[in-house]
């Protein structure tokens, strides 16, 4: 088997989020989308015989932090950003949530593949109004504005990614900013949250602040993870939330408390239990599909996407064969077919797919 390439192993160790928030252009207002129409189901990818079904392959899960208007370790431009999508759309991918891999609940016509998005943080570049005569508007420079545009222009492309949020951060990554950094005002923060329900997309819980869970003990691991999922539900009452994202990466000393655990406010007596789905890791590299035995929903890698490391991914992923696919029938587990030997034009023995 080949050797996945070596920015697949980062060790989370190498994950840092900056304190700074850079400075980001303000583009010209949009209106902000209206109410969430009804679902598309994705059209089916143009025929292309080296693609065939397999649905036990690989699955990026893409992670994305800052948008703006550079370019950086733990920043994508928005041009690129839209480009990504582009490039996905191209290349036969479509959007799934993280609750919908989890539950094996991948509907795509045949030739097309799922993608994950995820955004870590909760900056306002992922999410920013702007005010226009006295309306607020979602920036279309913002991440959430750019896929909204390219979603209405492509209508299989629909609203599936991933937002894991921070609600007590500083540098106002407290649910896309607030106490007018970048001009957000805090009272914007819970109408954001809705919105992004609303629209379809999918709420991650990534702990109250980023705490560097490895760091602390089981009790704090556990308010900082209930006390972000009282935020949400303070926003959206009574979202399940069904993921949470390790910040930095890090597991806290008793690995089950990422998922599964409980908290007590001291003031209000009320008790906070979490029991989640999903956990996602820093790094790692393409996730495995969830038909294969050996998938861990609860350890899910991730492709972190900075200057070209989404086209290597994809190109691995096509080269070596091991690209998920969908047949078209989500009632049956399409497996790759297994090589078989045949002769070429001039005789020899050859390997075929």
């Amino acid at each position: 088997m080949k050797k996945c390439h070596s920015a697949w192993l980062l060790s989370a160790a190498l994950f840092a989020c900056s304190g700074e928030q850079p400075k980001e252009d303000t583009p010209a207002p949009t209106s902000s989308a209206s109410a969430p129409a009804t679902p598309v189901r994705p059209t089916a990818a143009t025929p292309d015989p080296k693609r065939p079904p397999n649905e036990l392959g690989r699955i990026p899960i893409l992670e994305y932090h800052l948008v703006g208007d550079s370019a950086a370790r733990w920043m994508r431009e928005r041009g690129r950003f839209r480009k990504d999508l582009e490039l996905l759309y191209e290349r036969g991918y479509r959007p799934i949530s993280v609750a919908e891999l989890v539950d094996k609940k991948i509907d795509l016509p045949a030739g097309l593949s799922p993608i994950v998005f995820t955004f870590d943080d909760a900056s306002p570049g992922q999410f920013r109004y702007v005010e226009k005569n006295g309306q607020l508007e979602i920036d279309p420079g913002s991440a959430v504005g750019i896929w909204l545009d390219f979603a209405k222009q492509h209508p299989d492309w629909g609203n599936k990614a991933v937002f894991c949020m921070l609600s007590g951060a500083e540098a106002g990554r407290s649910f896309f900013g607030n106490k007018d950094i970048e001009g957000q005002k805090t009272e914007w923060r819970h109408r954001k949250v809705k919105f992004l329900a609303d629209q379809g997309f999918e709420l991650c819980n990534h702990t109250l602040w980023h705490a560097q869970l490895s760091k602390y003990p089981d009790a704090f691991v556990q308010q900082q993870i209930a006390q972000l999922q009282m935020a949400i539900d303070s926003a959206v009452p009574g979202y399940r939330i069904r993921t949470l994202a390790l910040p930095l990466g890090l597991w806290p000393k008793n690995r089950e408390l990422a998922h599964k655990g409980s908290w007590t406010d001291p003031k209000s007596k009320r008790t906070i239990a979490y029991d989640y789905n999903a956990v996602l890791e820093v790094a790692g590299g393409p996730a495995r599909s969830p038909h294969d035995p050996q998938f861990n929903p609860l350890a899910l890698p991730r492709v972190q996407v900075y200057v070209d490391e989404l086209e290597k991914t994809l190109d691995y992923l096509d080269k070596s064969g091991s690209r998920y696919v969908s047949d078209g029938n989500p009632n049956v587990v399409a497996r790759k077919a297994p090589a078989t030997t045949a002769s070429d034009s001039s005789g020899r023995r050859t390997s075929q797919p």
